[in-house]
């Protein structure tokens, strides 16, 4: 099996960065306003989860932890080298487990699913991907 060049591993990693920056920023603002993201398929479901006592961490809008999480992958995504390989990986690592678990949350706890938070869900699962092809594929070897 052939990996793709890290170049272009970087590139997939950069965009998605940026498009899970986006999607975090909208839900910091909608909550900043007062209100919640509005579902794009309708339904009450991201007014429910953004109003649950799960939306905030220390009296902080997950999404902004979102937006610094997404914002390091994607620093990590212009960097080279193996400091930078590790690092998105670990991220990309965590950004996946607390995103697994907020998913638990809103399946389990919350009775209710927010898009947003799906999409975000997905977005980190594939920045994982990335990043763990890019340190498992290219770790040790020169920039």
């Amino acid at each position: 099996m052939t990996l793709p060049e890290e170049g272009t591993l970087r590139k997939i990693a950069t965009f998605v960065a940026a498009f899970g920056i986006g999607v975090a920023t909208y839900i910091a603002i909608a909550d900043s306003g007062g209100g919640a993201p509005v579902c794009l398929a309708g339904g009450s479901g991201c007014e429910t989860v953004a109003n649950s006592t799960y939306s905030h961490l220390l009296g902080v809008n997950i999404a902004v932890f979102g937006i610094i999480g997404y914002a390091l992958l994607l620093a990590a995504s212009l960097m080279r080298g193996d400091e930078a390989r590790m690092g998105g990986f670990v991220l990309a690592l965590i950004g996946l487990g607390y995103s697994v678990f907020l998913t638990y949350l809103e399946l389990f706890k919350i009775d209710a699913i927010c898009q947003w938070c799906v999409a975000s869900a997905v977005l980190m699962a594939v920045l994982f991907a990335v990043n763990a092809t890019r340190m498992v594929g290219y770790v040790g070897r020169t920039a």
